[in-house]
C-alpha cells in the first residue's frame, strides 16, 4: 500500500513537470544589455487621465513590436511654483501625480510588463527638483547657492528656471536621493532607471547609487541608462548604456544637410572607440526632446526617409530605441508638457515595418552585436556584419533620389536572401537603390 502511494505521487510529480499549469507566468528575466530593444513611453500621449492604465492596456501592442524594455518618462508629482507643467520638475520622488494614476496602477503596469517578458525602467531626475519640493524648505543646504547672493539657483548653464539645482557636495542629500531610488526598485519591482542629465551629476554619486541599487535588487538584474555621453558614465558611474547624441546629430547632417554618409562611419567609430567593452550606446532617430521640435517623418523628409534613418541608426551597433508614437508615423511635434492624443491605428503598414525590423534585430544576433565593416561612400551607407552563424550586408540610401554603389567584390555573384521579402537575390557589380531605400541582405549558407 505504501509503495503504491509513493508510486502514485511520483507519477503526479512527473505529470506536473511535463505539463505545468497553463496560467503560470514564466519568471521574467531582464535581457542582456546588448540584446535590449527599448520603447520610450510618454504617458501624455496615451490618455489625459490615469494614463498608466492606458499604457498597461497597450502592452500587448507595444511588446508585439519586439521591444523588451519599456522606459517610462517621469510620473511623479509636478511642481507648481515657477512651474511649466514639465514632468521633469519633480515635487516628490516617492509618489505619483494624480494625472498618471496611483501607485497601485504603476505596480500593475510593472506586473503586466513582466508577464509579457518585458522589463520596465523609470526616468529619474537627480540633477534638480521643483521649487516647491519639500527638501527646499526643510534642507536649503541640499541645493546650490549663488556665491554672491546666497540664493538657490536654477541649473546652469541651462535656462531651466522652473527647477532648483541640487548640491552634490551634501552627503545627506545624496543619501535621500539614493533612498528614493531604492523605493522604486524594492517596493515596486522596476528593472532600473534612465537617468536624466546624467552628465550634470557627479559620476561618483552614480557609482554609489548603482552599487546600492544592484545590491538591493539581489539576484534580479537592473539596467542603468545615462542621458549623457561622458565616458565616466561607464568607467566611474557604472552605467550600462548612455546616449548616442553625436550619432543622431550626424544622421541629421547626412540625411537633411547633404553631408557625406562617411560622416556616419566617423561618428560611429568615435562613439565606440571610447566605449568600454560590454557597454552600449542608445541609438535613435527621435526621443521626447527631439519630437517636441520635429518628428522623424518630417525631420528626415518623409516616411521613407524616417525608416532609412532608423536602419542607419540601430543596425551598425545595436542599442535600438522606439519613441512611442513614431511607430504610427505621428507627424506633428509632441509637446510632452501637455496631453497630445495619438491615433494608434494610423499607418498600420509603418507599425509592421518597425515590427519587422525589430524582429530581424532580435532574431539575428549579428545584426545587433557584430562589429560593422563599412564600405565608404558619399550617398549610401553600406556595411557588413558577421558572426559565427551569419553574414549580412546592409545598404541604406541616405538621399531622396536614386543612387548607385559598387558592390564589394566578395559579395558579387553570391547567393543572398533579401530579408524584406525572403526572396533570393544575386548582386552584380553595382546596385541601385531608390530614394531612401534600404536593403538588408543575408548570405546563404553553402
Amino acid at each position: 500500500m505504501k509503495k503504491a502511494f509513493i508510486l502514485t505521487c511520483w507519477c503526479m510529480l512527473l505529470l506536473t513537470a511535463c505539463n505545468p499549469p497553463k496560467n503560470e507566468t514564466a519568471a521574467f528575466k531582464l535581457p542582456e544589455i546588448a540584446d535590449i530593444a527599448m520603447y520610450q513611453v510618454n504617458p501624455r500621449v496615451f490618455a489625459a487621465d490615469h494614463s498608466l492604465n492606458a499604457v498597461a492596456a497597450r502592452v500587448d501592442s507595444i511588446r508585439a513590436l519586439g521591444v523588451n524594455v519599456m522606459w517610462v518618462m517621469p510620473i511623479y508629482p509636478i511642481g507648481v511654483e515657477k512651474g511649466k507643467n514639465s514632468p521633469y520638475c519633480i515635487s516628490d520622488y516617492k509618489a505619483i501625480a494624480p494625472e498618471f494614476g496611483t501607485i497601485d496602477d504603476f505596480k500593475n503596469l510593472v506586473k503586466v510588463c513582466h508577464e509579457h517578458q518585458m522589463g520596465i525602467i523609470l526616468d529619474w531626475v537627480a540633477n534638480h527638483t521643483a521649487w516647491d519640493h519639500p527638501w527646499l524648505k526643510a534642507h536649503p543646504e541640499w541645493y546650490t547657492h549663488d556665491e554672491k547672493t546666497d540664493t538657490i539657483i536654477h541649473p546652469r548653464p541651462w535656462e531651466w528656471y522652473d527647477v532648483a539645482d541640487l548640491n552634490y557636495d551634501n552627503r545627506e542629500m545624496r543619501e535621500a536621493m539614493i533612498d528614493a531610488m531604492l523605493f522604486w526598485v524594492v517596493e515596486c519591482g522596476i528593472d532600473g532607471f534612465r537617468c536624466d542629465v546624467a552628465d550634470g551629476v557627479p559620476a561618483d554619486f552614480w557609482k554609489e547609487a548603482i552599487d546600492r541599487l544592484r545590491k538591493a535588487a539581489g539576484e534580479r538584474q537592473i539596467v542603468m541608462l545615462a542621458e549623457g555621453k561622458h565616458v565616466d558614465n561607464f568607467t566611474v558611474g557604472g552605467f550600462d548604456m548612455n546616449y548616442g547624441w553625436d550619432y543622431k546629430d550626424s544622421l541629421v547632417n547626412v540625411f537633411c544637410k547633404g553631408r557625406s554618409a562617411e560622416d556616419l562611419i566617423a561618428a560611429d567609430k568615435a562613439e565606440y572607440d571610447s566605449l568600454p567593452a560590454g557597454k552600449v550606446k542608445l541609438r535613435f532617430t527621435t526621443n521626447h526632446d527631439h519630437s517636441t521640435e520635429v518628428t522623424p517623418v518630417k525631420e528626415f523628409t518623409n516616411e521613407r526617409g524616417s525608416m532609412a534613418a532608423y536602419v542607419a541608426s540601430v543596425f551598425p551597433h545595436g542599442g535600438a530605441l522606439i519613441y512611442g508614437s513614431q511607430e504610427v508615423g505621428y507627424e506633428k511635434p509632441i509637446n510632452f508638457f501637455h496631453y497630445v492624443p495619438v491615433d494608434w491605428t494610423a499607418h498600420a503598414d509603418l507599425y509592421k515595418e518597425y515590427q519587422h525590423l525589430i524582429g530581424l534585430y532580435n532574431d539575428n544576433p549579428a545584426l545587433r552585436k557584430a562589429q560593422p565593416k563599412f564600405f565608404p561612400d558619399r550617398d549610401i551607407l553600406m556595411f557588413e556584419k558577421t558572426d559565427d552563424a551569419d553574414t549580412f550586408l546592409i545598404a541604406v540610401n541616405v538621399r531622396n533620389q536614386e543612387k548607385e554603389i559598387a558592390v564589394p567584390e566578395e559579395w558579387r555573384g553570391k547567393s543572398l536572401v533579401n530579408m524584406e521579402d525572403e526572396k533570393d537575390v544575386t548582386l552584380a557589380e553595382n546596385v541601385k537603390l531608390q530614394p531612401f531605400e534600404y536593403k538588408i541582405l543575408k548570405m546563404k549558407k553553402k
